[in-house]
């Protein structure tokens, strides 16, 4: 994601040093100590944890970590700063890690920290983002332009494609962010040109999500759809602000607005029972971790990886910089939500 300060990430690793003990303490969200597997050691780090779907993500990494007896070290999180990221990974390669798993949430500035990983020998396997430069092992994410398409299918077809949807756009210097809303733009122009489309960036905040609904509803209090690129931040401010102006009714009360989200977490799935919002995409926490550890101890142990269909329901196509493994991510509605095979639905059973 965007920070406010700038400072060049392009200094080699060594030159932050002293930053790698507090990179080390700064371990919260995301499991307990080494896990003693077997194999080269796994550096691992959560990108933030004030993200319902990140924390979920968190909880799955030990129970993977075992199943596929990795050699797993204690687990840092970067809490949505590249700086941090980068200590933390600095301090991951001075305790010994033979790979690193990383979700840097600004795409561009990691590219130097991927060089200096690269010329050391140490692969990375990213989860979620999709680093815009520096090598990368394998990028284990799902297909973000198919986000901002159903997205926009759904509620162009709710709206009768006639109307106005506000939409929450992620952070634009991600991956994600861009691929979300260039997609739910570009469906959005051509299948349903009458709709009014209010982009609001957010960096993946949610009170800056909040804040662009109150005003845009003061402005147009005819807006009948919104468009949450996650749910995991977006979800309680923006029935927050709904409940705030007696907007939180059911999808048979002329008065409900249309919602779809991004992620699959249980809060967005109890939302779609009780009828405050529609739909979301389930993004896999669970694959994401599981086979972010799969590819890491396997990259660490040498191994490699071609493009094509995989023996687990995705495909892995060559990115330029590195492969990606793209695992599905369907549509949940009031229709499918109470499937068990969903990870919404799974978690902490």
């Amino acid at each position: 994601m965007r920070h406010t300060v700038r400072t060049p990430i392009g200094i080699a690793l060594g030159a932050i040093l002293a930053l790698t003990t507090v990179a080390c303490s700064d371990s919260s969200s995301g499991g307990s100590g080494n896990q003693a597997g077997s194999g080269p050691q796994i550096g691992i780090d959560l990108p933030r944890a004030d993200s319902d779907f990140w924390n979920s993500y968190a909880k799955y990494v030990p129970q993977f970590a075992d199943e596929y007896d990795v050699n797993l070290m204690s687990p840092t999180n970067s809490q949505n700063d590249v700086s941090k990221l980068v200590a933390n990974v600095q301090a991951m390669v001075s305790q010994g890690a033979k790979a690193v798993v990383m979700a840097p949430q600004d795409t561009g500035a990691i590219a130097s920290t991927l060089g200096t990983l690269e010329s050391r020998k140490i692969p990375v396997v990213s989860v979620d983002t999709r680093p815009d430069k520096g090598k990368v092992f394998m990028v284990v994410r799902a297909d973000n332009r198919a986000y901002g398409q159903k997205a926009c299918e759904f509620l162009g077809e709710k709206l009768g494609g006639k109307g106005k949807v506000i939409e929450f756009q992620g952070s634009l210097s991600s991956i994600n962010g861009r691929d979300r809303s260039e997609a739910f733009a570009e469906c959005m122009k051509t299948k349903f040109p009458e709709i009014t489309i209010f982009e609001e960036p957010t960096e993946w905040e949610g009170a800056k999500a909040a804040a662009a609904l109150q005003t845009r509803l003061a402005q147009h209090p005819d807006i009948k759809g919104v468009y949450m690129q996650a749910g995991g931040v977006f979800l309680a401010p923006t029935l927050q602000v709904l409940r705030s102006k007696n907007l939180l009714v059911p999808p048979t009360d002329p008065k409900h607005i249309f919602i779809v989200s991004n992620d699959g977490i249980p809060q967005e799935f109890e939302a779609i029972r009780k009828g405050e919002i529609d739909a979301t995409v389930s993004q896999p926490a669970d694959l994401y971790a599981k086979w972010a550890l799969y590819y890491a101890k396997a990259a660490a142990e040498g191994k490699t990886f071609q493009a094509g269909p995989t023996d687990h329901d995705s495909t892995i196509i060559d990115i330029g910089n590195g492969l990606e493994d793209q695992l599905a991510a369907p549509l949940v509605t009031k229709e499918n939500v109470d499937d068990p095979a969903l990870w919404g639905n799974q978690i902490g059973k």
